[in-house]
């Protein structure tokens, strides 16, 4: 996934839309059920955007069948360091389908709830458009 990557280091989280499928299922860490749709996802991935600082990558797995990869990813939210695995999947076309995270440790997957808490309305607002 080295165009996510690469938009993704750069800040252009709202340019991620383009590398969405339709129906993409995107896994929080912070939210039990999941949140469906190329709109709400990439609501999400730009609130992401807002609250993360000096995000970068420092390893990528890829699958053996070549549509699925894990960026292992270090970024700070409100002042917490956070470690954290972007496990995409993509379809034949190269679009993303699936998107989970996992974060760690503990004090950075609540700093990262409650920043996300806050974005929440907005992110809300940007999706329905």
């Amino acid at each position: 996934m080295k165009a996510f990557r690469e938009l993704v280091e750069s800040g252009d989280f709202a340019a991620v839309d383009s590398l969405l499928a339709d129906d993409v299922v995107f896994r929080s860490p912070v939210a039990f059920k999941p949140y469906e749709g190329r709109a709400m996802v990439s609501a999400i991935l730009r609130g992401v955007g807002r609250v993360f600082t000096d995000l970068r990558y420092v390893r990528e797995l890829e699958d053996a069948d070549g549509h699925g990869s894990a960026l292992i990813f270090e970024t700070i939210v409100d002042g917490v360091s956070l470690q954290g695995i972007d496990l995409l999947r993509t379809d034949a076309d190269g679009l993303i389908t699936e998107f989970t995270v996992m974060v760690r440790p503990l004090s950075a997957a609540n700093a990262l709830a409650a920043a996300m808490a806050a974005q929440f309305p907005q992110i809300q607002q940007e999706a329905a458009r």
